[in-house]
């Protein structure tokens, strides 16, 4: 990646104060623009079959509206941190520890059990 995640918050944060929309960035307004760029990049998908879905940045096209609402979601996304402080890539790495204890990796096949079900093992 070639810009630092704070660096982008700041450009971000800069670009906003620029155009006095600071005032605007509440963390319930910057939620609801998140969820609406998710969409946008949901609906990309939406009639797609998986493997249309697979190669969808084959085409030009597609590949630069997915490009731009990717880059929507983390925009918002890191306003939305920055605004509540919370340091993005801490919370990430947290979590994944969560999740690492919460559903460790499949060693064996057990037969009651699909493998990459999703369900705790115990």
């Amino acid at each position: 990646m070639s810009e630092d995640l704070h660096a982008l918050q700041r450009r971000l944060a800069d670009f906003a104060a620029a155009r006095d929309w600071q005032q605007y960035h509440t963390p319930k307004n910057l939620a609801a623009a998140l969820s609406v760029e998710a969409a946008e990049l949901v609906e990309i998908f939406q009639w797609l079959t998986p493997e249309e879905s697979a190669k969808v940045m084959s085409d030009p096209g597609a590949a630069g509206r997915v490009e731009d609402e990717v880059a929507d979601v983390l925009a918002y996304l890191l306003q939305f941190c920055e605004a509540l402080g919370i340091d993005a890539l801490t919370a990430l790495a947290a979590k994944i520890e969560r999740n690492e204890s919460r559903f460790p990796a499949v060693r064996s096949a057990r037969p009651d059990r699909p493998r990459g079900s999703g369900e705790r093992q115990e």
